[in-house]
């Protein structure tokens, strides 16, 4: 049944149809576990709660369910449950690529669609997929990786990433990204940690219309890299004309080129090495918005069961389908949408801006691969909806089924829009999790109605709680989002860091344990509505603390942002100069093109926030910006800002060359000078 939006203030704003979760995959796994476990089972919050009860039976479940394919069978799913330091499935030897390219699939059906700024869209069949992961994998070899040793990748969101994933993966090597947007010092900053024995680098990249050459960069990346034994270079921003003939610099490690690694043993066969479950498989960063970004790292077999379980439960992907999320591969969603070839669906792959030529880019997209899911961001649906872009009437959404959305909260206009904007019979899920874990721990499912502002509910075998600050499990109440039970995708350990007992190191346990020994806490603030859905407050220590009122931030935004004439917004706390005990609060707003602060929309602002969140949140004043300096995945700079503002350097605050827009800081720094 579709309900569209505004019809009832408090009602769904989507339901769905009785043919819809027939048809659910969800609906399938409800019913078999029902009659394999002989118990009642009639809706998803009775599944949820047997899933966190029962972890044994549930990830056993899920290996059994969704058909994991093992060469050494697994002696018990998880001895204790412990954290940090649960050892899940311990026995089984597996391998994440064979579990991924040996589905029994039509080798004729497509995997992949792919587009750029650089190529035209095209498509890669499952048969095409395997022999080019073959090729590379054996190239690899040649080049003498074997299991265990790292392959790192400066390299943007192309069919080639993908092959040099799975290829790492199929001999048992770690793998990392980053894309080619970050700076050298940043990716250096990364890679350094692991030590890497093969680099591969596109040559640039183009975004927004502008060519961006990285070859300097890479050769300061190289330079700086030790490790590395061969460097392979991926021709793309000079893949034709004279530039194409461009060999790698002679200075490179065993420089090759990534037609040369191709041809080295053109004819193999895939071949998949046999790895423990708790085996590394990929290494993630986190943003390093301070300090050195954690390198963390996830196994073969956590990573399998998670991305089973999201792909074809929560996700609901079938044959026919196209699955697309808007990322890079610097952002963990890179590696989730990659987790979705385990489905017979396809995924879709984009490089380049989401706002060129305009900000129906990826609408077009949309329409022109027969997008069934599309993944965005909040704050690119927010920047469509104050754009005044019409989806609904401008593209054929007809194939369009679902629309995810991660990154920050989403905003309950947000969700008006979509339904008013994009299609009325959708299914709009909000989604939150974290690079630490890469997957969700609330988000979407598809037997469960739609409310405006709310993520539908907290995700299989994820045993999330909010917190008070007596650590007591609070309902319909603002808490820290925490998790009282382990999950298979939670880190084996942090790179350099397995000097504790059980191999978990100390910055390990300070980073998720430090607050609620043994419950993880993830730094978010949550909160659980009586229904079992959830709604995300921002980070928790971003909170801006008002004479004993706690706030998140995106509490803050949601109020600013649903003025038309506000694009995006920052908002700080910092020591006030009467030193009279109170925090100077300052919001910080970008405006729509054209437009200037006054004191009219100061204070129109000013009484949004009073009426919406409360008066104590009022900000002392309110300042125009050009724009707010982010990660290169999108999250606002709220703690780096803050210490700026209190006297430290960019340096100090910031990672600059992992950030989007690191000139975006440069007014907070005259700003400083001046408070």
């Amino acid at each position: 049944m579709s309900v569209r939006a505004g019809d009832a203030e408090d009602g769904p704003l989507w339901e769905p149809s009785d043919e819809d979760r027939e048809r659910a995959s969800m609906t399938r796994f409800m019913r078999w576990v029902a009659d394999r476990e002989r118990r009642e089972i009639q809706d998803y919050e009775q599944l949820w709660r047997w899933s966190v009860s029962e972890l044994e039976r549930f990830w056993g479940a899920i290996w059994e369910f969704c058909g994991v394919r093992s060469s050494r069978p697994y002696e018990r799913v998880l001895a204790e449950e412990t954290m940090p330091g649960a050892r899940w499935f311990e026995g089984a030897e597996l391998n994440y690529a064979e579990n991924m390219l040996l589905r029994d699939r039509d080798a004729e059906a497509v995997a992949v669609l792919h587009a750029s700024e650089l190529r035209d869209l095209a498509q890669i069949t499952w048969g095409e997929l395997a022999v080019e992961v073959a090729r590379v994998a054996a190239g690899l070899r040649e080049l003498g990786v074997v299991r265990g040793d790292r392959v790192v990748a400066y390299m943007p969101n192309i069919p080639e990433t993908l092959v040099a994933f799975l290829a790492t993966a199929s001999i048992g090597a770690i793998f990392s990204s980053a894309a080619p947007e970050f700076g050298a010092r940043s990716v250096i900053d990364r890679f350094a940690q692991i030590e890497p024995k093969v680099l591969l680098a596109v040559d640039g990249y183009r975004h927004g219309g502008k060519d961006f050459d990285r070859r300097s960069a890479v050769d300061e990346i190289v330079a700086e890299l030790p490790s590395v034994r061969r460097a392979v270079l991926v021709p793309y921003l000079f893949a034709s004309g004279e530039e194409s003939r461009r060999e790698p610099p002679a200075d490179w490690p065993g420089a090759l080129t990534w037609s040369q690694l191709r041809e080295l043993r053109a004819d193999a066969e895939l071949e998949f090495e046999q790895v423990p479950f708790d085996h590394p498989l990929w290494v993630l960063y986190s943003s390093g918005t301070t300090g050195l970004p954690k390198a963390i790292v996830h196994g073969h077999g956590g990573m399998l069961v998670e991305q089973l379980k999201k792909s074809y439960l929560h996700l609901d992907l079938h044959a026919g389908d196209r699955m697309f999320w808007f990322t890079t591969t610097g952002w963990m969603m890179w590696n989730f949408l990659v987790g979705c070839l385990f489905t017979d669906a396809a995924i879709v792959l984009y490089d380049g801006s989401p706002s060129h030529p305009d900000l129906g880019a990826l609408w077009s997209l949309a329409e022109r691969t027969g997008m069934t899911c599309m993944g965005l961001s909040a704050g690119l649906l927010s920047a469509c909806e104050k754009a005044g872009v019409e989806p609904r009437r401008d593209f054929d959404l007809s194939r369009l089924r679902s629309i995810g959305s991660t990154g920050s909260p989403l905003a309950p206009e947000s969700f008006q829009w979509v339904y008013g904007h994009v299609k009325d019979d959708l299914w709009l899920f909000s989604t939150s999790g974290g690079t630490d874990v890469c997957t969700a721990f609330v988000g979407g499912c598809p037997l469960l109605p739609v409310y405006k502002g709310e993520l539908q509910c907290r995700v299989l075998g994820c045993a999330v709680e909010a917190w008070d600050a007596e650590g007591r499990s609070v309902v319909d109440e603002v808490g820290e989002l925490v998790l009282t039970k382990p999950m298979p995708s939670m880190p084996l350990f942090l790179w350099g860091d397995r000097d504790g007992p059980g191999g978990v190191g100390e910055r390990y346990r300070e980073s998720y344990f430090s607050t609620y020994p043994g419950v993880w806490r993830h730094g978010d603030w949550i909160k659980i509505t009586p229904r079992g859905g959830a709604v995300i407050y921002g980070r928790s220590d971003a909170t801006i603390n008002r004479q004993g009122v706690r706030m998140g931030t995106s509490e803050i935004y949601r109020a600013a942002g649903a003025l038309q004439d506000v694009v995006d917004a920052l908002v700080v706390d910092i020591p006030s100069a009467t030193d009279d005990g109170e925090l100077r609060m300052i919001l910080f707003v970008v405006l729509r093109e054209g437009l200037t602060l006054d004191e009219s929309l100061e204070a129109e602002i000013k009484r949004r926030i009073r009426e919406d969140c409360s008066p104590r949140h009022v900000p002392n004043e309110v300042r125009q910006i050009e724009e707010v300096p982010r990660t290169l995945s999108g999250k606002a700079l709220e703690v780096p800002v803050k210490r700026i503002l209190m006297g430290a350097s960019p340096q100090e605050a910031a990672s600059v060359d992992s950030l989007a827009n690191p000139h975006a800081l440069d007014y907070f720094v005259e700003l400083a000078a001046n408070l």
